[in-house]
């Protein structure tokens, strides 16, 4: 009997598997089934999805094609086909970038592009207040920072996102992802404290993923479309060598540690973004990502504006918003979003406006956001191909880019460089192209 229990319950959710548990628990045998069921679901082969990308695909489930076991555990939750996309994605992400930079990571994304990305460098007052943290009453970790700074960076891109942690969650950064809107998270390991308040979020039904920090791929992979297999080599690129940095066609020649490692971060982000993408840093953290563009100006102007509505929310306009109390997280969100853009009406109008004030904001005008914009200066910003025209690097001197690596190799190389050096702008030629789809 106790061996066709163990067999039904493979695929049944947590939930259903704690009842079974639980009608075993006055049992002598009641300790070692739960230990036998602990283990068997660390050592999965195969684990069954409600369904794939959309309810009509079906069957769904994530094996491993050699027969060895899968190098998860699903803690808690029914993660499902895009949840784990963005899971093994994001999970790459963040162990990279730990390992280059010795730095706590955290990304946030969404269908299978980061939203955000950091690292676990200090945040400030400002940080604090824009990324709606600075009311908590606890200490914040270094992995914390990281997932804070991932998380805030674009608030509305990662709205129901899928969290990735490069090192063991704590209670600290826990209690951060149970106040957002979020699907699950994946991490090498969790604290018991930490597992006490995931398993609280979403009523319970909160993914939460452990992966084997030891997992190492095969070396080449395969993916089906179409019913036409598709097989090359992983992208094993190390993307902190310092000779990417080397080849340095501008006048500019030098690059500030800090620069370095922002171009390192973005190179990273760039490896697992859906091309066409550019991703421009600041500060240890990712604050525009433009993703999935078939022009790459068009990728340069996206990610371009999702910086400057970064820097525009540490106007002290924006700062300073009188919001109406208990406003939910996404509501200020939304409402800041629009307050900043050329539709700042449609939340200052009158009847409108006190559903989000207290009293009615100026407007923020496009002087007073030209102006503000102008002063942002040190950000870095790479590019997974090269830029083929000069307007790119026009478009990212006004979010204030002053360090660019990029693959090279355009035959406009020249006027992109010669646009460089009008800016005073320091431009690498990485050689490396890191399309990703």
């Amino acid at each position: 009997m106790m061996q066709y229990m163990i067999a039904f319950s493979i695929n049944l959710p947590a939930k259903v598997q704690k009842s079974l548990i639980r009608c075993y628990k006055n049992a002598i045998f009641f300790v070692t089934l739960q230990q036998i069921l602990n283990k068997y679901m660390f050592a999965m082969k195969e684990l069954a999805l409600k369904y794939g990308c959309n309810p009509n695909q079906k069957p769904s489930r994530i094996y491993m094609e050699d027969g060895s076991e899968l190098p998860i555990e699903v803690v808690n939750g029914r993660p499902g086909y895009i949840n784990f996309l963005d899971a093994f994605n994001s999970w790459q992400l963040v162990k990279e970038l730990k390992a280059a930079t010795g730095l706590p990571a955290a990304a946030s994304f969404k269908h299978v592009s980061p939203a955000g990305a950091a690292v676990g460098l200090p945040l400030s007052d400002t940080l604090k207040k824009i990324y709606f943290c600075d009311d908590v009453n606890f200490e914040l970790s270094p992995l914390a920072c990281a997932y804070v700074r991932a998380r805030g960076a674009d608030r509305m891109c990662s709205y129901g996102d899928f969290v990735a942690l490069s090192d063991v969650c704590d209670e600290a950064t826990a209690l951060l992802i149970k106040r957002e809107v979020s699907d699950g998270v994946i991490a090498p390991g969790y604290t018991p404290e930490a597992i006490k308040v995931l398993k609280e979020k979403r009523k319970g039904t909160y993914c939460v993923i452990q992966i084997d920090p030891d997992y190492v791929p095969a070396p080449i992979e395969h993916k089906q479309v179409f019913g036409v297999t598709f097989e090359q080599g992983r992208n094993e690129v190390r993307l902190d060598d310092p000779k990417l940095f080397e080849n340095i066609p501008t006048k500019a020649k030098n690059f500030t540690p800090d620069a370095i490692r922002d171009l390192i971060i973005s190179l990273i982000t760039l490896k697992y973004t859906q091309s066409n993408s550019v991703c421009y840093v600041k500060d240890g953290q990712a604050i525009g990502i433009g993703a999935g563009q078939q022009s790459r100006i068009h990728c340069t102007r996206l990610a371009g504006n999702k910086a400057d509505i970064w820097w525009l929310r540490q106007h002290p306009k924006v700062m300073n918003l009188p919001f109406v109390d208990n406003i939910r997280r996404a509501d200020r969100d939304n409402t800041i979003d629009v307050y900043i853009s050329e539709d700042h009406d449609d939340v200052l109008r009158d009847g409108t406006w006190q559903m989000f004030f207290k009293e009615k904001p100026e407007v923020l005008t496009m002087e007073e956001k030209k102006a503000w914009i102008a002063e942002n200066r040190g950000v870095a910003l790479g590019s997974d191909a090269f830029f083929p025209f000069g307007d790119n690097i026009e478009r990212a001197r006004r979010s204030g880019v002053t360090a660019i690596v990029q693959p090279g190799g355009s035959i406009r190389d020249q006027q992109v460089i010669d646009t460089c050096n009008k800016y005073d702008i320091a431009m690498a030629f990485c050689g490396i192209r890191l399309f990703h789809h």
